[in-house]
């Protein structure tokens, strides 16, 4: 077991800084950042900023050029052993002469995983692994869940009363939360691969679901769970492409929808219900690594029910809408309490005048 040292946790926590760098724009590939240090020095640092382009360790070795010759790495994932877009940067870093990697966190990808170690030891260079391994793991918590699983991690977020209300009973909702709230949700959308909803709330509301406010490069695919293809091709959301999902096709509402610039696809599953389960491998499949879903409670109550949600991020405000506004979840009576959704609060902070708080199931 490593011992790291004080020095160690300040250039490792500089590195994961860098890695959040690439929050919006990484995807598919993971969030990573680099420091290369040298008699007590920064020689060169860097960050993957998207798929295609130079990684971290490349970018950081650039920067510290001849000097990176017995210096140490530090670096928030596993070097890479493969070839891909971009060379190996396990070989780049032996070519560079470092003699000291240090290591966040091995990486995920089974197929992969410990190669790039295995390369480093190889050529004689000291590797450590697993400082600040947790906070490495939260940055790229999506691009984890669909290596070892083959599924996205699903975030549903949800904005209510105090009572968990989300509209009144005639579907007004705007706007329950305030606008520092609605501010906070952007960032959560634009960090998202895609951001999923239901074909009620297309209906109900004509959101654009995209990413606002931001000064970004990248929107989120938008995803629209529509069993029997009643979106219209009017609605805002289908500006700049979205992926609809089927469980009744319908050649004629699919070509519409087509012409309108959908992707139209059919996963049917049980009581003419789009398959929840099997889109999520499919987006898996895609390459998308965070879900973002806002949805009403027909669809938030079926993917909990089917075990898909990852996290909750609940935004309270200080409100009471009563027992006859809308709910947070439509899910099937129970019966008993051991049929409860148990979830751990992970964080809680106040937002402006509401309170978000993040929730993970049990």
């Amino acid at each position: 077991m490593s011992v790291f040292s004080a020095a160690d946790h300040g250039y490792m926590a500089r590195a994961l800084r860098l890695a959040e760098r690439g929050l919006y724009t990484t995807t598919p590939n993971p969030r990573v950042g680099c420091v290369i240090v040298g008699g007590g020095e920064v020689l060169g640092e860097g960050w993957h900023a998207r798929a295609g382009e130079a990684h971290a360790e490349v970018h950081a070795l650039r920067a510290a050029g001849e000097r990176a010759r017995g210096a140490t790495a530090y670096v928030t994932l596993e070097p890479c052993s493969h070839h891909g877009r971009t060379p190996p940067c396990a070989n780049a870093l032996i070519d560079a002469g470092v003699s000291r990697v240090v290591a966040a966190m091995r990486d995920p990808n089974p197929q992969v995983s410990g190669g790039g170690l295995a390369l480093l030891t190889l050529a004689g260079i000291q590797v450590e692994i697993g400082l600040l391994e947790t906070e490495a793991r939260e940055l790229n918590i999506g691009f984890i869940a669909r290596m070892t699983r083959g599924r996205p991690w699903l975030r549903v977020k949800t904005a209510s009363s105090l009572d968990g209300k989300t509209a009144l009973l005639n579907g007004e909702s705007k706007w329950i939360t305030g606008p520092a709230a609605r501010a906070d949700v952007q960032a959560w959308r634009a960090r998202a691969c895609a951001v999923l909803t239901g074909v009620g709330t297309v209906l109900a509301d004509d959101p654009r679901m995209n990413v606002r406010d931001l000064d970004i490069t990248r929107q989120p695919l938008k995803i629209i769970v529509d069993s029997r293809l009643n979106t219209p091709p009017t609605a805002q959301i289908l500006r700049g492409g979205v992926l609809i999902v089927c469980a009744e096709d319908d050649s004629g509402k699919r070509a519409a929808l087509e012409v309108a610039g959908a992707e139209v696809l059919c996963i049917p599953g049980p009581q003419g219900r789009v398959g929840l389960a099997e889109l999520c491998g499919a987006l898996g499949l895609r390459g998308l690594n965070e879900i973002h879903a806002e949805a009403g409670a027909t669809l938030n109550g079926a993917l909990l029910d089917a075990g898909l949600v990852d996290e909750w991020v609940a935004y309270l405000a200080p409100l009471v809408m009563g027992d006859q506004a809308r709910g947070l979840f439509a899910l099937p009576p129970l019966t008993d309490m051991a049929g409860r959704k148990a979830f751990q609060l992970i964080d809680s902070r106040q937002i402006g005048g509401d309170l978000r708080l993040t929730l993970r199931p049990q």
